[in-house]
């Protein structure tokens, strides 16, 4: 039966059953059950792996060896579910120790399979969002990467810090400002449109790009704030009208879109 065909409170014993299994498997070194619950079809059964094994490591200090021990030979599985949950598991864990798992990031990124990749993604945004100064230190190393998708993954990865300090990525997102990949570029004023209506956020997002070189750029971010602004308009800080009126206050010359 899936994870969500189960009631609330039969999820809650899975939930604890699968802790109680990984927790048995570390100190019996006997990751068996670990690594099906690691593949499982069900995201719902591999979200409760990693998320348990997050629990694990903070609440028992005795088994962090095992389980960093564990994630490393899960990572090479040839099997993308187990390294995309390995990865998870890491963010978890990266949340407040994120010089223990780094490297599962490194790895990630590297991934053949894109499953992995968006891990890493996901896991950027909830470390980042909780544990900014390492995590956005490591980021920073890959924003000039040789990858693309590299470059790519690291912007959008950063975008839930910045929901609500835009002031802590800002400035890298200014290096990928001048990036050689339109991918990339679109990604970038994404991420500015993403930051941007939240509230208390444009004005700081406006401020810094008056200072940016590459005024094409600047000038489609413009744009996608403001239409972010109509497209999110039930969750927007401000309205559209009042977006158009802060954006026209720091940019008076802009170029407007056509039509």
């Amino acid at each position: 039966m899936a994870f969500y065909d189960l009631s609330k409170s039969e999820r809650a014993e899975r939930v604890l059953a699968i802790k109680g299994d990984i927790r048995d498997g570390l100190l019996s070194h006997n990751l068996q059950k670990a690594h099906l619950f690691y593949s499982d079809d069900d995201t719902y059964i591999r979200k409760s792996a990693y998320l348990v094994t997050g629990r694990l490591y903070s609440e028992d200090v005795n088994l962090r060896p095992a389980i960093l021990a564990m994630l490393f030979k899960f990572m090479s599985d040839p099997d993308f579910k187990v390294r995309q949950t390995v990865i998870n598991a890491a963010g978890e864990i990266g949340k407040w120790d994120f010089e223990g798992v780094r490297s599962y990031f490194d790895e990630g990124l590297k991934d053949p399979h894109h499953s992995p990749r968006n891990a890493v993604i996901g896991s950027i945004k909830k470390m980042g969002e909780i544990n900014p100064a390492p995590v956005l230190a490591w980021a920073r190393e890959y924003l000039h990467h040789e990858d693309k998708e590299i470059r790519r993954e690291i912007c959008h990865g950063i975008e839930l810090r910045g929901r609500k300090y835009p002031e802590d990525i800002l400035p890298l997102l200014a290096e990928l400002q001048h990036d050689r990949t339109a991918r990339v570029r679109d990604t970038l004023v994404h991420v500015i449109g993403q930051i941007a209506y939240k509230k208390g956020c444009l004005p700081t997002v406006l401020a810094n790009l008056k200072g940016w070189e590459n005024r094409l750029l600047v000038d489609a971010a413009l744009e996608e704030i403001i239409d972010v602004h109509h497209r999110y308009r039930n969750f927007t800080a401000l309205t559209q009208a009042e977006a158009i009126a802060l954006i026209d206050a720091h940019f008076p010359d802009r170029k407007r879109k056509s039509g």
